[in-house]
């Protein structure tokens, strides 16, 4: 085994010995022109002696201890030397400028001494003096202290050169400066006197301090005993008047509201007396419990509609001690906020007394009312729900409006028919009444997910989605839906897509199928039928139906006159003129519309230039509509002629005639005759479906051939019976 180099008494951190053997690092080191004693580098300015480690005690944190090595100390000091420079170890001045600071303080401790009282040395740094009270500081800080005179007469004065006994408290507080000899009995007699003495100040000042104490609890004792007098009295008055509004149920109808008015006069006196203690004594279910039977009986005999306002003052007045919610609605729009109360009130886990009363005796009268109440007559019901409205807990009067009324308006809406009749009908009143009319009185009533009409189960989708229906299959030329601009304010944005969607098509259709252009007798009424709208859709909307559906027939019956043989031209400019007038100025001057009477001067242009070319009118190019059907009555009859007839046959004619009969009777009650887009596999006719749903589905599926409709029996698909148009085809239609 190799054995490591010997090392000298000064440490591993000296060079080894030159006349020992050299390691493997230092023959390299030599190599290089390293020499021992002098430092690493060219020039000899690296360190001399290897780097020492200095570990730091284990736990300790960074600064706790010296860190820095002898070697680390040296390096710096030969460094500095180098430079011409004086190394100053930091840890050596703080070690003398301690040593300074003692030999100063001992000094200065010394100088201070004769100033010390009673001769004594003056405390050393960091040492505070003892200063002592005389008997007389303690009775002037004490007053009301007496030292006995016994104590006195038996202490002896110590604190000057020579001793005497005591004739006063004065001084008794001060010990005697060291005398240098030791303790004799009458020492010690007077340390024990003025140990006892101190005992005795402190023991006083202990009953001092409890007196003052017993003083302060024995007060608080007082008044806790005289508002405890107060509440034995105030609840024996409370218990005297509970008792006395406990009413029994057997009361006579005469005396009824007598009773009632007496005792809401006791309650009210009882939450005026006791406000701001009804939940501490819980005299919320006591005023229930006596109001009960009298509320009952008072409901019994009630009509809501006839008297919507039966009792509200009274329990109003009441709203302390019943317990009622302080909630206060806020307003958005114009209408209630009610969706946080619904939030608070579906996180209620329990009903308070007054809940239940109202749920149990007061809900269940008006379920009944607004049952058999009917929708048109509004003013009854909404005066009782605005007159309730402030005494009803949250969720009541939300189970009255989501599950009671929202229903009732809405299937109202269902029966709504927009076309006008004119004999009577068993539904004539409810049916044809324009629903704003019974509908927009609720509104301030309404929470407000029952106002967005993007709401899938709302009232207002539900009108949505009728005025769709209605505007669907609405006649143009019976005029303006009925209240239909009531409904812009509630459905905003939703009112404008719904009239481009479902209005803008029906007037579409009826210029095409029923407006013509005729120069020889023009008739105007699907026109205006189209033009009375006007206010409704927006100028740009009008001017795009009249490209698409008015101005192809017009040019195509300008260019059938332009290349007729006896075609004027100043007949057609007048007539060019007077089409200009027909239509409303807004639209008229409108981009679109001006490009169409540009292409009608332009067409005119042309054929008078074909003319003084003379060349032929009919070569004149037709419009990029087509060419025009024939649509004056002479052109129409040489079109008649010049064609083979097509005759529809009678069996056909008379089913499409019944079926309109059909189609009439359906709208008469309420029904849909809905065409499937199926032919019955036997007679090959088309199938319909006869329902009373909204959205097309369920009812019956008929066919029709001839006069008569045939019903497919229930639960046998493809059977089908003749059925007549009566109570049995109405009731299958509703899935009775």
């Amino acid at each position: 085994m190799k054995r490591k180099p010997a090392q000298d008494q000064d440490g591993p951190n000296k060079a080894p010995k030159t006349g020992g053997k050299m390691s493997f690092a230092q023959k390299m080191m030599a190599k290089m022109g390293y020499q021992e004693g002098q430092g690493l580098g060219r020039e000899g300015e690296g360190i001399v002696n290897p780097i020492e480690v200095k570990m730091r005690p284990q736990g300790a944190g960074v600064g706790s201890v010296n860190e820095r090595t002898d070697q680390y100390k040296q390096e710096q000091r030969r460094k500095a030397e180098q430079r011409g420079e004086e190394y100053e170890d930091s840890s050596e001045e703080e070690r003398k400028k301690r040593k300074d600071r003692r030999k100063r303080a001992q000094n200065g401790a010394v100088g201070s001494g004769a100033n010390t009282p009673g001769g004594g040395v003056a405390p050393g740094p960091g040492k505070r003096k003892v200063k002592y009270r005389t008997a007389a500081d303690v009775q002037a800080a004490a007053p009301g202290l007496e030292v006995p005179k016994r104590m006195l007469d038996s202490i002896i004065d110590a604190t000057g050169g020579e001793r005497k006994l005591l004739t006063s408290a004065a001084g008794i507080m001060t010990p005697a400066a060291d005398s240098g000899k030791e303790d004799g009995e009458a020492d010690k007699v007077a340390k024990r006197e003025r140990l006892e003495l101190e005992a005795f100040i402190e023991s006083w000042h202990g009953l001092q301090e409890q007196k003052v104490y017993l003083e302060e609890h024995g007060g608080r004792l007082a008044i806790d005993e005289e508002q405890a007098k107060e509440d034995v009295l105030r609840l024996s008055r409370l218990v005297d008047s509970v008792e006395a509004f406990k009413i029994g149920g057997n009361v006579d109808s005469e005396e009824l509201e007598a009773k009632w008015n007496e005792l809401v006069e006791k309650l009210r006196k009882l939450q005026e007396n006791f406000r701001h203690n009804i939940e501490r004594y819980g005299l919320q279910e006591a005023a229930v419990s006596g109001m009960h039977p009298l509320f009952k009986r008072r409901l019994d005999c009630w009509e809501p509609l006839e008297e919507p306002e039966l009792l509200t003052s009274d329990l109003a007045e009441l709203k302390t001690i019943l317990g009622q919610s302080h909630d206060d609605l806020t307003v958005t729009n114009g209408f209630h906020d009610l969706d946080n109360l619904y939030a608070k009130s579906r996180r209620q886990k329990t009903t308070s007394p007054y809940e239940t009363m109202i749920y149990t005796l007061w809900l269940p009268k008006l379920r009944t009312a607004i049952t058999n109440w009917s929708v048109l007559d509004t003013t009854p019901l909404t005066t009782l729900f605005a007159a309730w409205r402030p005494l009803l807990p949250t969720f009541i009067y939300s189970n009255l409006t989501d599950q009671l009324l929202v229903p009732k308006l809405a299937s109202a809406l269902q029966t709504w028919d927009a076309r006008k009749r004119s004999h009577h009908h068993k539904h004539a009143t409810l049916k044809h009444s324009q629903p704003h009319t019974y509908m927009f009185p609720w509104l301030p009533h309404l929470p407000s997910y029952q106002l967005d009409p993007k709401a899938q189960n709302s009232l207002l989708a539900d009108v949505k989605r009728k005025l769709r229906h209605v505007l669907d299959g609405w006649d143009i030329s019976s005029g303006i839906l009925p209240g239909l601009s009531e409904w812009r304010q509630l459905l905003a944005t939703e009112y404008d897509h719904l009239l481009i969607r479902h209005l803008l098509p029906r007037l579409a259709l009826h210029l095409s199928q029923n407006f013509e252009i005729d120069p020889s007798d023009q008739d105007l009424t699907p026109l205006e039928n189209v033009f009375a709208w006007q206010k409704y859709l927006k100028v740009e909307v009008f001017a795009r139906l009249l490209v698409a559906d008015f101005f192809p027939k017009w040019l195509s019956t300008l260019h059938l006159w332009l290349t007729s043989p006896d075609a004027s031209f100043g007949e057609i400019g007048q007539w060019l003129d007077w089409w200009k007038k027909q239509i409303p100025r807004p639209i008229s001057e409108h981009k679109d519309v001006q490009e169409e009477w540009r292409k009608g001067n332009e067409m005119v242009n042309a054929a008078m230039d074909l003319l003084d070319a003379g060349k032929d009118v009919a070569a004149l190019p037709p419009p990029a509509a087509g060419p025009a059907r024939p649509i004056a009555k002479d052109m129409a009859r040489k079109a008649a002629a010049a064609r083979p007839p097509v005759s529809m046959p009678a069996a056909a004619q008379e089913a499409a005639d019944f079926r309109d009969i059909v189609d009439s009777w359906c709208a008469e009650e309420d029904l849909t005759l809905v065409p499937l887009r199926e032919a019955h596999p036997a007679t090959g006719l088309p199938l319909f479906r006869i329902t009373a749903s909204a959205t097309g589905k369920g009812g019956v599926i008929v066919y029709i051939k001839g006069d008569i409709v045939w019903a497919q029996r229930k639960g046998e698909k493809g059977t089908f019976d003749p059925i007549g148009l009566d109570e049995s085809l109405v009731a299958r239609a509703e899935g009775k």
